[in-house]
């Protein structure tokens, strides 16, 4: 029986590629972070991969499916159209009130379950976080962009309405992308700060709820921001990002009389302030998820 072969012999004659392997040695960053989008870019397989099976998870096993997207908005609709259009009377803007709170809740409600969904990301996907490494961001911004499908089932059927009240798009649709974009970018500025705070204290995951109810009613979804006359006092309200992309839609879909110039360039400056922030917020906290999750 021949004796073994010393391990420094096998090492002297494996091939030279054999011997140097690459090595990624992962640290916890130190001082200002760098929000790093190449790495971001280097995952986009990934990010693709979650928002699809976020879509798949969120209809699995259900007995209507995706239908869903249309029927929250929907009957939102139907109650605030018997409140606030017929008992309270609440102004439209010359426009038939169903229709003109529909053409509101179709990017509200992306908005609110872009914010719910992304605030509870880290949270729910914990065993993942703690195995495997990849940028955590993928996961609030896929929980947004799975709504995307969403949002156009449900825009379908604010088309559907349009043509059943002779209401013709005008040529400021153009914009809607725009606010699409801004709708966004509010959800995920929002979401970022929500979900790291999340991680450190559990207990934040029973306050959305009721910060989405109270942002509603401080949005106008169910009233025009014509009732507040001061022109200063309705610029100042485009703080609240949702007030831009609300009265935008409204814009370039109905015609509403009233312009949102003012309003949108407020809200897409607070929008983008809150990304910024909530980035830099997420990326500091980064470092400790799989710790703390």
């Amino acid at each position: 029986m021949s004796s073994p072969i010393p391990v420094e012999q096998i090492i002297e004659k494996s091939p030279q590629h054999l011997q140097a392997k690459p090595r990624l040695r992962l640290a916890p960053t130190k001082g200002w972070v760098s929000l790093n989008f190449q790495e971001l870019k280097e995952y986009r397989e990934l990010l693709f991969f979650m928002t699809w099976r976020d879509i798949k998870v969120r209809y699995k096993q259900t007995v209507i499916g995706a239908l869903w997207a249309i029927i929250q908005p929907f009957l939102t609709m139907v109650v605030f159209s018997l409140f606030f259009g017929r008992l309270a009377g609440v102004p439209s803007d010359n426009i038939p009130y169903p229709i003109f709170t529909y053409a509101a809740l179709v990017p509200w409600t992306f908005f609110a379950n872009g914010l719910t969904n992304s605030a509870n990301s880290l949270v729910s996907n914990a065993n993942l976080i703690k195995k495997v490494y990849f940028p955590r961001l993928i996961l609030p911004v896929s929980a947004i962009m799975s709504g995307v499908i969403d949002f156009f089932l449900a825009f379908v059927i604010l088309l559907a309405m349009m043509l059943f009240y002779g209401i013709v798009p005008t040529v400021n649709v153009i914009w809607l992308p725009a606010f699409l974009l801004l709708a966004v970018v509010t959800s995920l500025g929002v979401g970022l700060w929500f979900a790291a705070m999340n991680v450190q204290f559990r207990d934040v995951r029973y306050a959305i709820p009721f910060l989405v109810q109270f942002w509603m009613f401080a949005t106008p979804v169910a009233y025009p921001s014509s009732m507040i006359k001061n022109d200063l006092l309705r610029a100042l309200y485009g703080i609240n990002p949702m007030a831009g992309v609300i009265e935008g839609f409204r814009w370039a879909l109905l015609g509403t009389e009233t312009s949102p110039g003012a309003i949108i360039v407020v809200s897409s400056l607070a929008a983008l302030l809150m990304l910024i922030g909530g980035l830099y917020y997420f990326k500091r906290l980064e470092k400790t998820f799989a710790d703390v999750v």
